[in-house]
């Protein structure tokens, strides 16, 4: 399964490594992709849900949304 989000706020490399270190971390997610200049994350994996994506977002200091 791979989900889409929208997280507002990111703009450099280390808001990308950031939201990608608290994502994987995750039970369940197997592959984090960060666009930079769209401000979307792709999450591969099984057995996560969005609130838990958007908690590790929040962690990380961002804002998640999902895409429509």
């Amino acid at each position: 399964m791979i989900k889409h989000y929208v997280v507002e706020g990111m703009t450099s490399d280390q808001s990308r490594a950031s939201v990608e270190g608290e994502i994987n971390d995750l039970p369940g997610t197997q592959g984090v992709e960060v666009n930079l200049s769209a401000g979307t994350v792709s999450v591969t994996g099984e057995g996560f849900t969005d609130a838990d994506i958007a908690h590790a977002v929040e962690t990380a200091g961002y804002v998640l949304r999902l895409e429509d």
